[in-house]
């Protein structure tokens, strides 16, 4: 459980943001769950000395909303944005363990697969930016400053 300074659910995804004590890189995060497209989206506020260079960051995943609690699987893949210059595609060699040590199932790594190269061609195609690709779809994601 951790403390969550706002949160607002809409009928495509869920609103989140927090404090993230403790962490070395980076102290607030906000996310948004798009269980449509499998995906967390999320913006990190990061700690002098360590910024780095994406813009929005992609969880691929299982989220599913609920009356009074949403839940969330990480399938392993991110990807890192770049708004209007590119996407990268991380962790895929973490997807493979996980399923060759039997944690994840290979019919949900394939989803997880497809999701990315969705999330990617999307992104692409709206210039890799992100709130305009999901605005396409009626989903209007909105972001702190700073």
């Amino acid at each position: 459980m951790r403390a969550v300074d706002e949160y607002a659910v809409h009928p495509w995804g869920l609103y989140l943001a927090r404090p993230t004590p403790g962490r070395a890189q980076f102290h607030y995060l906000e996310s948004w769950l798009l269980p449509s497209f499998g995906l967390r989206a999320t913006v990190f506020h990061f700690n002098p000395g360590h910024e780095r260079d994406y813009d929005h960051y992609l969880d691929v995943g299982e989220y599913t909303p609920g009356a009074a609690v949403w839940r969330s699987e990480d399938h392993y893949l991110d990807i890192e944005v770049r708004t209007g210059r590119g996407a990268r595609l991380a962790d895929v060699d973490e997807l493979l363990d996980a399923v060759r040590h039997g944690l994840l199932p290979a019919e949900v790594a394939e989803q997880a697969l497809q999701r990315a190269v969705t999330a990617v061609d999307g992104l692409a195609r709206h210039d890799y930016d992100l709130v305009r690709w999901l605005a396409a779809y009626g989903m209007a994601l909105t972001w702190r400053s700073g």
